[in-house]
């Protein structure tokens, strides 16, 4: 491990910081960290799950196991000896996450719940809340693998990639409005994944091999939609039908695997229909997008979008590709690419950068 996972950043001792915690290695790691440099430390964890108890998933956000995520956290409160309180946030999460999931789901949407639950709950309605609840704190913490900082250029807090690429999740956080940046911290920003779990074995924290959350949900995305299954037709652009399905709301443009469609070249997904109940496909040029529009965005650094080295993210996994952004009304943008680009969609979040700086973004709302 390198000397980097060690090294304290400065602190204001004693500054009161509240962590959010999930129960996981990095979100522990985070607590201890900011305890080890200096901070007064206090714990604090969402409860959502509300759904039926059965077997436990696979370290989802909403997941059967959130019990046990529970205790996990509260344990290493107690070994670090920090305050720690859970606080229950099913009503608000049904509300603003998993309706929200629904309904872009069955309105031919393909939603982004993590860039909603960190804008409004983690970062918003949890730390409100334990203010409210007597638990005082200057800046929220979180184990998300980003970078924030001051920035002397702008004159404002300004969101950063993580050091690690493999892991940077800035993506999720491009929503965080100037004051949440300036209250936030993200201990695990300039470290690696791998000096993570090595320091959480070093300090014995128990969940140093605890796998890594894979989603937001860990069962059928059937479950949280509350629809029972709906035959349609699975049609090219001519309307000539292909095969069948059990619900559009299964495909999302660009797939490719899973359609159940014999041709004699690869097919996929160009959109979906919903009122029709249809998923219309094609070759591979077909889904190629030379330019997209974006609604609701949420833009940090206006000045940074006529920059030339104006890039983008269309997916978190994707790397950055370059762009020209032009404002056509308040909210709403033209993004055009410099090369076409596949699943293009609509509902899912367009994430701009310069360099590893986070820019801003916004809703896709269709192709251009």
């Amino acid at each position: 491990m390198s000397n980097r996972a060690e090294r304290p950043r400065r602190a204001r001792v004693g500054e009161k910081v509240l962590v959010g915690l999930s129960g996981g290695v990095d979100s522990s790691v985070a607590a201890l960290l900011l305890l080890e440099q200096g901070y007064k430390v206090s714990g604090a964890m969402m409860s959502v799950y509300d759904g039926p108890p059965g077997p436990a998933g696979t370290n989802a956000c909403y997941d059967r196991a959130e019990s046990g995520d529970i205790e996990a956290a509260a344990g290493l409160c107690r070994d670090l000896g920090i305050p720690f309180r859970v606080f229950d946030l099913s009503g608000p999460y049904r509300e603003i996450v998993l309706n929200y999931f629904r309904d872009s789901y069955l309105s031919g949407q393909t939603p982004n719940p993590c860039v909603r639950c960190n804008q409004l709950l983690k970062f918003g309605l949890l730390p409100a809340l334990a203010r409210e609840a007597g638990m005082s704190h200057s800046r929220f913490a979180t184990g998300h693998y980003a970078r924030t900082e001051f920035s002397q250029q702008y004159s404002r807090p300004v969101l950063r990639r993580a050091l690690d690429e493999t892991r940077d999740q800035s993506y999720f956080l491009y929503r965080l409005s100037r004051a949440q940046l300036a209250r936030s911290l993200f201990p695990l920003g300039e470290m690696r994944k791998s000096e993570v779990r090595a320091l959480a074995l070093n300090r014995g924290l128990p969940m140093h091999a605890k796998p890594d959350s894979q989603d937001f949900f860990s069962g059928d995305y059937a479950e949280l939609l509350e629809v029972a299954p709906r035959p349609g037709k699975i049609v090219n652009r001519e309307g000539q039908t292909l095969g069948r399905h059990e619900g559009f709301w299964r495909f999302t443009p660009g797939q490719r695997r899973g359609l159940g469609v014999a041709a004699s070249s690869p097919l996929y997904v160009l959109r979906t229909d919903a009122a029709r109940n249809e998923v219309i496909v094609g070759a591979r040029e077909e889904v190629l997008i030379p330019a997209c529009r974006i609604e609701k965005a949420r833009i940090n650094l206006p000045e940074a979008l006529k920059e030339p080295g104006l890039r983008a993210r269309l997916r978190s996994s994707q790397p950055p590709i370059p762009v020209k952004a032009r404002a056509v009304s308040r909210g709403r943008f033209l993004v055009e690419f410099a090369e076409a680009q596949p699943a293009v969609a609509p509902g899912q979040s367009l994430v701009f950068c310069l360099g590893d700086l986070i820019v801003g973004g916004g809703i896709i709302s269709g192709p251009a």
